[in-house]
């Protein structure tokens, strides 16, 4: 049985035993189904990365707890906001005013009443123009899925007296805070797929750089718009160096670097030098700088390692997470060698959220591998390949594999 498969099976198994369990401590079973639907959608899109919980039902049924009274409050909230309204004088309609409709349809579907998972489904369909298939096919999950969400997210909007047109200036930072983390998932969720056969779907990372160039046009003076920007510029600026002619992945240090987009590249690095010499630092400069670093270099061997290090030792400060600590990890191996590296993380697995990873089987075994432990490397390239859902990365992780037990 495929990992998917296994997925599937466990959130079929549970959902209805949530919903019941949910519904005998809140009493309203539709309610109750829209939260458990929330939580079944979460689990499919977050498990296949992070793995699935040593307590499936635990997991969901906290999940979906926290979504019930989520919902609860808004219904509260929207309650009272009918009432004060009800007193209010209706005013007559005016002239449409001169707004940015993509701007403002923007920060409309990153209301904060709506749900990640719903923010980012609205974002694409309403703003994107994705069909509803299409963000299925991009999310793997059955189209009614993401129909229901999105007409949920809708309605939810409406409920709360969400309407079209642009929130007061003051919310402005917490919402385009929201717009850039949904369109980074969004792009993440395409350079590289959770789960599936192939490794790129080019329809997410295309559109999620277009509307970061929107959002960039609203916002020019943001650090962190621009630096999301040219982060997406300088990681997709690699992608038809990222796999073979049979859709195999291909490791950053054995890439083609001729099939690099030196215009992609050209402009991403014109875009981070101009914003971190005028703006506070945040985690997409960052993130956008070492990726600069790594297309800057005219070969793999000459990547600057050091300097990649000291900017995942900031980004740890400015926006720690285990990716990020793993990340220095491998960047810490480049600079004072393998076994530092494996030290490192040995020293970190067991508090750090990184435990069970595939992604730490992957780092452990390629410094193993590294350091000449072949058959250390061997089995936990296996296990890696194991736990992660993607197949190209199952194939490529196989691969090294069997090329460590030749050796």
């Amino acid at each position: 049985m495929s990992a998917t498969s296994h997925i599937e099976d466990l959130l079929r198994e549970h959902a209805q035993q949530v919903v019941f369990a949910l519904a005998r401590r809140r009493g309203d079973l539709v309610a109750c189904e829209d939260a458990v639907q929330e939580a079944l959608l979460a689990a499919a899109l977050q498990w296949p990365s992070d793995g699935v919980p040593n307590n499936p039902k635990g997991w969901l049924t906290t999940v979906a707890s926290r979504r019930w009274t989520e919902l609860w409050r808004n219904d509260e909230a929207r309650r009272r906001r009918e009432q004060a309204a009800a007193l209010m004088e209706v005013l007559p309609d005016g002239p449409v005013p001169g707004a940015d409709d993509t701007l403002t349809l923007f920060l409309l579907c990153c209301h904060p009443s709506l749900s990640r998972l719903s923010q980012v489904a609205l974002t694409l369909r309403a703003v994107g123009g994705l069909s509803t298939a299409e963000i299925a096919r991009g999310f793997l999950v059955p189209e009614a899925t993401i129909a229901q969400r999105i007409s949920r997210a809708k309605q939810r909007l409406r409920a709360v007296g969400a309407e079209f047109h642009m929130p007061p200036p003051h919310e402005h930072r917490e919402r385009v805070a929201t717009v850039l983390e949904v369109l980074y998932l969004i792009f993440n969720e395409g350079y590289t797929a959770s789960s599936g056969p192939q490794l790129n779907r080019v329809e997410l990372t295309t559109e999620a750089i277009r509307l970061a160039r929107q959002l960039r046009a609203q916002f020019p003076q943001d650090g962190e718009v621009a630096g999301l920007l040219a982060l997406m510029l300088l990681t997709d600026a690699r992608r038809l160096a990222r796999t073979g002619p049979d859709g195999a992945l291909i490791a950053l240090a054995e890439q083609d670097r001729t099939r690099w987009n030196r215009a992609a590249i050209a402009e991403g690095v014109d875009i981070i030098t101009e914003t971190l010499a005028g703006s506070p630092i945040g985690p997409y400069q960052i993130q956008a700088a070492i990726a600069a670093l790594h297309d800057e270099a005219p070969r793999a061997e000459e990547t600057d390692w050091r300097q990649i290090l000291a900017l995942y030792g900031l980004m740890e400060t400015v926006a720690p997470g285990p990716m990020v600590t793993l990340n220095r990890v491998v960047a810490l191996a480049m600079v004072e060698g393998p076994q530092a590296g494996l030290d490192r993380l040995a020293a970190l697995e067991s508090g750090s959220g990184l435990a069970g990873h595939y992604r730490v089987h992957a780092v452990r075994a390629h410094l193993l591998d590294l350091a000449g432990d072949q058959a250390a490397a061997r089995d936990h390239y296996e296990q890696a390949a194991r736990l992660t859902l993607c197949i190209p990365e199952q194939r490529y992780l196989a691969a090294r594999a069997a090329r460590a037990g030749r050796c």
